[in-house]
Protein backbone atom coordinates (compact mmCIF):
# COMPACT_ATOMS: atom_id res chain seq x y z
CA UNK A 1 0.00 0.00 0.00
CA UNK A 2 1.47 3.48 -1.10
CA UNK A 3 2.36 6.06 1.86
CA UNK A 4 0.99 9.55 0.37
CA UNK A 5 2.72 11.27 3.26
CA UNK A 6 5.89 9.31 3.09
CA UNK A 7 6.06 9.96 -0.80
CA UNK A 8 4.97 13.82 -0.22
CA UNK A 9 7.68 14.03 2.47
CA UNK A 10 9.59 13.71 -0.45
CA UNK A 11 8.53 16.79 -2.49
CA UNK A 12 8.54 18.28 1.10
CA UNK A 13 12.44 18.16 1.28
CA UNK A 14 13.02 19.50 -2.04
CA UNK A 15 11.15 22.67 -0.75
CA UNK A 16 13.28 22.52 2.26
CA UNK A 17 16.03 22.45 0.31
CA UNK A 18 15.78 25.58 -2.19
CA UNK A 19 13.85 28.45 -0.04
CA UNK A 20 15.04 30.84 -2.44
CA UNK A 21 14.27 28.83 -5.77
CA UNK A 22 10.49 28.14 -4.57
CA UNK A 23 10.22 31.78 -3.46
CA UNK A 24 8.81 30.56 0.01
CA UNK A 25 9.33 31.12 3.75
CA UNK A 26 10.24 28.39 6.28
CA UNK A 27 9.60 28.67 10.19
CA UNK A 28 9.64 26.30 12.55
CA UNK A 29 6.71 26.63 15.54
CA UNK A 30 7.61 26.41 19.24
CA UNK A 31 6.54 22.81 18.88
CA UNK A 32 8.83 22.39 16.48
CA UNK A 33 6.47 21.80 13.41
CA UNK A 34 7.58 23.16 10.22
CA UNK A 35 5.12 26.05 8.55
CA UNK A 36 6.15 26.28 4.79
CA UNK A 37 4.41 29.65 3.24
CA UNK A 38 4.26 29.57 -0.10
CA UNK A 39 1.78 32.90 -0.48
CA UNK A 40 0.71 34.48 2.21
CA UNK A 41 3.80 36.73 3.50
CA UNK A 42 6.08 35.02 0.85
CA UNK A 43 5.95 35.64 -3.04
CA UNK A 44 5.84 31.78 -3.58
CA UNK A 45 4.97 31.76 -7.73
CA UNK A 46 4.05 28.68 -10.45
CA UNK A 47 6.77 26.94 -9.06
CA UNK A 48 5.72 26.18 -5.89
CA UNK A 49 2.47 26.20 -7.14
CA UNK A 50 3.29 23.16 -8.73
CA UNK A 51 4.72 21.23 -6.04
CA UNK A 52 2.42 21.98 -3.70
CA UNK A 53 -0.35 20.72 -6.37
CA UNK A 54 2.06 17.63 -6.04
CA UNK A 55 1.97 17.68 -2.08
CA UNK A 56 -1.48 17.91 -1.78
CA UNK A 57 -2.08 14.82 -4.11
CA UNK A 58 0.55 13.05 -1.77
CA UNK A 59 3.12 12.26 -4.29
CA UNK A 60 1.19 10.43 -6.62
CA UNK A 61 -0.19 12.61 -8.84
CA UNK A 62 2.01 15.15 -11.13
CA UNK A 63 1.54 18.43 -12.40
CA UNK A 64 2.75 20.63 -15.05
CA UNK A 65 2.87 23.63 -16.88
CA UNK A 66 2.12 24.26 -20.05
CA UNK A 67 -0.04 27.08 -22.17
CA UNK A 68 -3.49 26.96 -23.71
CA UNK A 69 -6.40 28.76 -26.29
CA UNK A 70 -9.38 29.52 -24.95
CA UNK A 71 -11.19 31.15 -27.56
CA UNK A 72 -8.68 32.92 -28.36
CA UNK A 73 -7.75 33.96 -24.88
CA UNK A 74 -4.16 32.44 -24.05
CA UNK A 75 -3.68 31.20 -20.49
CA UNK A 76 -0.97 29.56 -18.36
CA UNK A 77 -2.57 25.90 -17.58
CA UNK A 78 -1.93 22.93 -15.42
CA UNK A 79 -1.74 20.12 -16.58
CA UNK A 80 -2.54 17.10 -13.78
CA UNK A 81 -2.10 13.44 -13.75
CA UNK A 82 -2.45 9.80 -11.76
CA UNK A 83 -2.56 6.66 -12.03
CA UNK A 84 -4.09 6.29 -8.20
CA UNK A 85 -7.28 8.77 -8.34
CA UNK A 86 -8.87 7.46 -5.23
CA UNK A 87 -6.13 7.22 -3.36
CA UNK A 88 -4.81 10.50 -4.69
CA UNK A 89 -7.96 12.75 -5.19
CA UNK A 90 -9.88 11.48 -2.35
CA UNK A 91 -7.15 10.22 0.00
CA UNK A 92 -4.97 13.21 -0.33
CA UNK A 93 -6.38 16.29 -2.61
CA UNK A 94 -10.00 16.84 -0.94
CA UNK A 95 -9.89 19.39 1.29
CA UNK A 96 -11.46 17.40 3.32
CA UNK A 97 -10.98 18.63 6.99
CA UNK A 98 -12.24 22.03 8.82
CA UNK A 99 -9.47 22.53 11.52
CA UNK A 100 -10.09 24.33 14.43
CA UNK A 101 -8.07 24.65 17.52
CA UNK A 102 -8.84 27.82 19.78
CA UNK A 103 -9.15 30.68 17.60
CA UNK A 104 -7.82 29.44 14.31
CA UNK A 105 -9.61 27.60 11.58
CA UNK A 106 -8.71 26.48 8.09
CA UNK A 107 -8.98 23.94 5.81
CA UNK A 108 -6.87 21.48 5.36
CA UNK A 109 -5.94 19.26 2.31
CA UNK A 110 -3.39 16.90 1.60
CA UNK A 111 -2.18 13.25 3.05
CA UNK A 112 -2.16 14.08 6.40
CA UNK A 113 -6.08 13.76 5.83
CA UNK A 114 -5.04 9.57 5.65
CA UNK A 115 -3.61 9.47 9.15
CA UNK A 116 -6.27 11.92 10.96
CA UNK A 117 -9.17 9.70 8.73
CA UNK A 118 -10.80 13.60 8.24
CA UNK A 119 -13.13 12.39 7.18
CA UNK A 120 -13.50 8.64 8.40
CA UNK A 121 -16.20 8.11 5.60
CA UNK A 122 -14.27 8.98 2.45
CA UNK A 123 -11.31 6.49 3.38
CA UNK A 124 -14.04 3.84 4.21
CA UNK A 125 -14.81 4.17 0.96
CA UNK A 126 -11.56 4.14 -1.06
CA UNK A 127 -10.69 1.54 1.65
CA UNK A 128 -7.73 3.17 2.31
CA UNK A 129 -5.58 4.21 5.50
CA UNK A 130 -2.00 5.76 5.48
CA UNK A 131 0.69 4.50 8.36
CA UNK A 132 3.51 7.31 8.66
CA UNK A 133 5.47 8.86 11.30
CA UNK A 134 5.92 12.03 9.25
CA UNK A 135 2.76 13.98 8.31
CA UNK A 136 1.55 16.39 6.19
CA UNK A 137 -0.84 18.65 5.51
CA UNK A 138 -1.86 21.82 2.76
CA UNK A 139 -4.01 24.75 4.83
CA UNK A 140 -5.96 27.27 2.86
CA UNK A 141 -5.84 29.98 5.15
CA UNK A 142 -5.25 33.90 5.84
CA UNK A 143 -3.48 33.42 9.10
CA UNK A 144 -0.04 31.12 9.98
CA UNK A 145 -0.68 27.99 11.96
CA UNK A 146 -0.99 28.69 16.19
CA UNK A 147 1.48 26.39 18.19
CA UNK A 148 -1.95 25.05 19.43
CA UNK A 149 -3.69 24.09 15.95
CA UNK A 150 -0.10 22.56 15.08
CA UNK A 151 -0.55 20.17 18.40
CA UNK A 152 -4.27 19.64 17.57
CA UNK A 153 -3.30 18.78 14.57
CA UNK A 154 -0.18 16.32 15.11
CA UNK A 155 -2.09 14.77 17.88
CA UNK A 156 -4.66 13.58 15.17
CA UNK A 157 -2.21 12.05 12.55
CA UNK A 158 -0.67 10.16 15.42
CA UNK A 159 2.56 11.87 14.64
CA UNK A 160 5.21 13.79 17.10
CA UNK A 161 4.54 17.72 16.10
CA UNK A 162 8.37 18.05 14.67
CA UNK A 163 7.36 15.72 12.08
CA UNK A 164 4.87 17.63 11.37
CA UNK A 165 4.79 19.70 8.13
CA UNK A 166 1.73 22.79 7.13
CA UNK A 167 1.94 24.23 3.63
CA UNK A 168 0.26 27.41 3.47
CA UNK A 169 -1.23 28.69 0.56
CA UNK A 170 -3.53 31.78 0.07
CA UNK A 171 -6.07 32.27 -3.16
CA UNK A 172 -4.84 35.72 -3.89
CA UNK A 173 -1.35 34.22 -4.95
CA UNK A 174 -0.45 32.79 -7.50
CA UNK A 175 0.53 29.58 -6.30
CA UNK A 176 -2.79 29.41 -4.83
CA UNK A 177 -4.26 29.72 -7.66
CA UNK A 178 -2.00 27.15 -9.90
CA UNK A 179 -2.41 24.66 -6.81
CA UNK A 180 -6.50 25.15 -7.06
CA UNK A 181 -6.48 24.73 -10.99
CA UNK A 182 -4.84 21.63 -10.12
CA UNK A 183 -7.69 20.16 -8.87
CA UNK A 184 -9.70 19.97 -11.68
CA UNK A 185 -8.78 16.34 -12.11
CA UNK A 186 -9.93 15.93 -8.25
CA UNK A 187 -13.10 17.76 -9.01
CA UNK A 188 -14.29 15.54 -11.81
CA UNK A 189 -14.07 12.71 -9.16
CA UNK A 190 -15.51 14.64 -6.51
CA UNK A 191 -18.77 15.39 -9.17
CA UNK A 192 -18.61 11.53 -10.36
CA UNK A 193 -18.50 10.42 -6.61
CA UNK A 194 -21.66 12.54 -6.15
CA UNK A 195 -23.09 10.79 -9.25
CA UNK A 196 -22.48 7.70 -7.52
CA UNK A 197 -19.38 5.57 -9.23
CA UNK A 198 -17.39 3.26 -7.22
CA UNK A 199 -14.09 5.62 -6.90
CA UNK A 200 -12.12 1.95 -6.69
CA UNK A 201 -13.22 1.41 -10.08
CA UNK A 202 -11.17 4.65 -11.59
CA UNK A 203 -8.14 3.27 -12.34
CA UNK A 204 -6.82 6.70 -14.19
CA UNK A 205 -7.39 10.15 -14.55
CA UNK A 206 -6.12 13.31 -16.09
CA UNK A 207 -6.90 17.00 -16.61
CA UNK A 208 -5.93 20.56 -17.44
CA UNK A 209 -7.97 23.50 -16.23
CA UNK A 210 -6.15 27.64 -17.33
CA UNK A 211 -4.72 29.33 -14.40
CA UNK A 212 -6.33 32.53 -13.95
CA UNK A 213 -4.86 36.04 -13.13
CA UNK A 214 -4.64 36.74 -9.30
CA UNK A 215 -6.67 39.71 -7.89
CA UNK A 216 -6.22 40.71 -4.10
CA UNK A 217 -9.90 40.48 -3.21
CA UNK A 218 -10.19 37.43 -2.25
CA UNK A 219 -14.06 37.27 -2.92
CA UNK A 220 -12.73 37.58 -6.82
CA UNK A 221 -9.75 35.79 -6.67
CA UNK A 222 -11.90 32.20 -5.45
CA UNK A 223 -14.51 33.30 -8.76
CA UNK A 224 -12.05 33.27 -10.94
CA UNK A 225 -10.30 30.26 -9.37
CA UNK A 226 -13.72 27.96 -9.54
CA UNK A 227 -14.27 29.62 -12.86
CA UNK A 228 -11.03 28.00 -14.49
CA UNK A 229 -12.72 24.78 -13.25
CA UNK A 230 -16.29 25.29 -13.90
CA UNK A 231 -15.86 26.80 -17.30
CA UNK A 232 -12.15 25.71 -18.69
CA UNK A 233 -11.57 22.63 -16.66
CA UNK A 234 -10.90 19.55 -18.88
CA UNK A 235 -10.63 15.67 -17.46
CA UNK A 236 -10.36 12.33 -18.61
CA UNK A 237 -11.08 9.37 -16.61
CA UNK A 238 -10.83 5.38 -17.53
CA UNK A 239 -12.69 3.46 -15.05
CA UNK A 240 -13.29 -0.47 -14.70
CA UNK A 241 -16.68 -0.43 -15.56
CA UNK A 242 -19.59 -0.98 -18.26
CA UNK A 243 -19.71 1.21 -20.99
CA UNK A 244 -23.32 2.04 -20.55
CA UNK A 245 -22.86 3.12 -16.90
CA UNK A 246 -20.50 5.43 -18.20
CA UNK A 247 -22.15 6.70 -21.06
CA UNK A 248 -25.18 7.65 -18.61
CA UNK A 249 -22.39 9.15 -15.61
CA UNK A 250 -20.70 11.23 -18.64
CA UNK A 251 -24.08 12.49 -19.73
CA UNK A 252 -25.17 13.98 -16.27
CA UNK A 253 -21.23 14.64 -15.33
CA UNK A 254 -20.17 18.50 -16.51
CA UNK A 255 -20.84 21.54 -15.06
CA UNK A 256 -23.26 22.66 -17.99
CA UNK A 257 -25.57 20.23 -16.28
CA UNK A 258 -26.45 23.03 -13.46
CA UNK A 259 -29.24 25.32 -13.27
CA UNK A 260 -27.15 27.90 -12.12
CA UNK A 261 -24.84 27.31 -15.26
CA UNK A 262 -23.94 30.19 -17.39
CA UNK A 263 -22.33 32.97 -14.64
CA UNK A 264 -19.20 33.78 -13.48
CA UNK A 265 -18.55 32.23 -9.94
CA UNK A 266 -17.99 35.38 -8.15
CA UNK A 267 -21.42 36.98 -9.61
CA UNK A 268 -23.40 33.42 -8.35
CA UNK A 269 -20.68 34.01 -4.59
CA UNK A 270 -21.58 37.15 -4.16
CA UNK A 271 -25.46 36.48 -4.66
CA UNK A 272 -26.29 33.81 -1.71
CA UNK A 273 -23.03 36.17 0.73
CA UNK A 274 -20.79 33.19 -0.60
CA UNK A 275 -22.95 30.10 1.22
CA UNK A 276 -21.77 27.70 -1.06
CA UNK A 277 -24.78 25.32 0.50
CA UNK A 278 -27.32 27.21 -1.67
CA UNK A 279 -25.21 26.84 -4.71
CA UNK A 280 -26.26 24.02 -6.92
CA UNK A 281 -23.78 21.36 -6.17
CA UNK A 282 -24.11 20.40 -9.56
CA UNK A 283 -21.69 23.54 -10.60
CA UNK A 284 -19.25 22.25 -8.85
CA UNK A 285 -17.62 20.18 -11.53
CA UNK A 286 -15.31 20.95 -14.73
CA UNK A 287 -16.60 22.10 -17.40
CA UNK A 288 -15.73 18.83 -19.79
CA UNK A 289 -15.55 15.49 -18.41
CA UNK A 290 -14.58 12.21 -20.53
CA UNK A 291 -15.03 8.59 -19.59
CA UNK A 292 -13.52 5.42 -20.83
CA UNK A 293 -14.23 2.01 -19.81
CA UNK A 294 -10.96 -0.07 -19.53
CA UNK A 295 -13.23 -3.00 -20.31
CA UNK A 296 -13.82 -2.20 -23.65
CA UNK A 297 -12.52 1.12 -25.08
CA UNK A 298 -16.09 2.96 -25.01
CA UNK A 299 -15.51 6.28 -24.70
CA UNK A 300 -18.10 9.47 -24.00
CA UNK A 301 -16.92 13.10 -23.40
CA UNK A 302 -19.47 15.60 -22.86
CA UNK A 303 -19.66 19.66 -22.44
CA UNK A 304 -17.25 22.08 -23.46
CA UNK A 305 -15.20 24.94 -22.38
CA UNK A 306 -16.86 28.55 -22.36
CA UNK A 307 -14.47 30.91 -23.42
CA UNK A 308 -17.07 33.58 -22.83
CA UNK A 309 -17.68 33.12 -19.49
CA UNK A 310 -13.54 32.84 -18.70
CA UNK A 311 -13.13 36.15 -20.37
CA UNK A 312 -16.07 37.84 -18.24
CA UNK A 313 -14.24 36.70 -14.83
CA UNK A 314 -11.06 37.78 -15.96
CA UNK A 315 -12.42 41.07 -16.50
CA UNK A 316 -14.79 40.83 -13.46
Amino acid sequence: MLSINRLAYKLVEELLSEPELYRIEITRLPCGSTVIDTGLEAPGGYAAGLMVTRIAMGGAGEAHLSYADYGGLKLPTVVVSTDHPAIALFGAQLAGWRIKAGDYTADASGPGRALALKPKKVYQKIEYKDESDVAVLLLETDRRPTDEAARFIAEKCGVDPRDLYLILTSTTSIAGMVQISGRVVETGLFRLDVLGLDLKKVEYGVGYAPIMPVHSDWGKAMGRAEDALTYGGVTHFIVDEEEEVLKELAEKAPSSTSKEYGKPSYEIYKAVNFDFTQIDPALFAPAVVGLTSLRTGATYITGEVNPKIIKRSIAT
